[in-house]
């Protein structure tokens, strides 16, 4: 099962997918514990700080796809999903948009990690790390978009 799974990162926007108003389709996974009481956070690698495993939608996936490849690229497991958490809309000011960075719309799934690699293809620029609902909200204070996400999830309070 592992062998399928690629050590190489999807780079580009050649697949990427966008929305009516030419957003950018984003998914992404809240990745929980099998006792929903952690949540796996990962080192964003733009910006100082932790954030959910998240990317560009591609055309030659379905979102749920897009959303667990993202989990392994970025951080290295392999996910169940269990939950549609809807759509959440881009939350970054006109000035934090450009043109490498475009406004874009999150689609998040609550996810069960089932297994966690000790090789995944970004291991090299990011780290994880467990985090309860208290240290996940804080370590995402600025970035109301994947708090909601938080919100919306079963991760125990």
């Amino acid at each position: 099962m592992a062998s399928s799974r690629s050590m190489e990162s999807r780079t580009g926007r050649s697949k990427q997918r966008y929305g009516d108003a030419g957003e950018r389709l984003v998914a992404g996974v809240v990745p929980l514990n099998q006792s929903r009481t952690h949540v796996l956070l990962i080192q964003s690698t733009r910006r100082a700080g932790w954030v959910l495993p998240k990317g560009g939608w591609e055309t030659d996936e379905t979102c749920t796809e897009a959303a667990q490849r993202e989990a392994w690229e970025e951080a290295g497991i392999v996910c169940s999903v269990d939950y549609d958490l809807g759509q959440v809309v881009e939350a970054r000011t006109p000035k934090q948009i450009s043109k490498n960075a475009p406004k874009s719309l999150y689609q998040f799934y609550e996810v069960t990690v089932t297994r966690e690699e000790n090789d995944w293809p970004e291991k090299h620029k990011r780290n994880r790390r467990w985090a309860t609902y208290a240290e996940a909200r804080e370590a995402m204070s600025s970035r109301p978009e994947l708090l909601e996400a938080l919100e919306r999830s079963t991760l125990l309070r």
